[in-house]
C-alpha cells in the first residue's frame, strides 16, 4: 500500500509526544509505575508545576494517561499509563534508538568535517 504524503499520520503521532516534557512523562509512566504528582515532579526537577499539570491534562484527554483521584483529605491523585497509552512503548523505544544513533552519526560527521577542514588549511 502506497502512502500518500498529504495524508501522513506521523504528524498526529508527533503532536501527541512533541515537546520537552511529554516524552519524559510517558517514559516514566511506561515503566509501569503509578506515580503521584509530586513523585513526577521529583523525577523531573526542572519542570514547572504548571507545565506538568498542562501536559498531564493533555495526555489524559488523549487517553494516554489515567488520573485517579481518591476522596480523602488531603486529596490523593495518582497517574498511570492507560492500556492504550502502552501502545506508545514500541514507538518510544524506536525513537529512542533512532535518536541515540543520530547523535552518534552527527558526532562522527562533525569529526569528519573537522578533519577535512584541517586538511584544507
Amino acid at each position: 500500500m502506497k502512502k500518500n504524503p498529504e495524508q501522513c499520520q506521523v504528524v498526529v503521532a508527533l503532536d501527541m509526544i512533541v515537546g520537552k516534557w511529554k516524552p519524559i512523562i510517558i517514559q516514566h509512566l511506561l515503566s509501569g509505575d503509578i506515580l503521584r504528582f509530586n513523585e513526577l515532579r521529583r523525577l523531573m526537577p526542572d519542570i514547572t508545576q504548571r507545565m506538568l499539570t498542562l501536559h498531564l491534562r493533555e495526555l489524559e484527554e488523549q487517553d494516554i494517561v489515567q488520573r485517579v483521584v481518591y476522596p480523602q483529605i488531603p486529596p490523593k491523585v495518582e497517574y498511570s499509563i492507560t492500556e492504550y497509552g502502552k501502545s506508545l512503548g514500541p514507538v518510544m523505544d524506536a525513537m529512542h534508538h533512532w535518536g541515540a544513533a543520530h547523535v552518534e552519526h552527527m558526532k562522527l560527521k562533525n569529526e569528519q568535517d573537522a578533519s577535512l577542514d584541517g586538511e584544507a588549511n
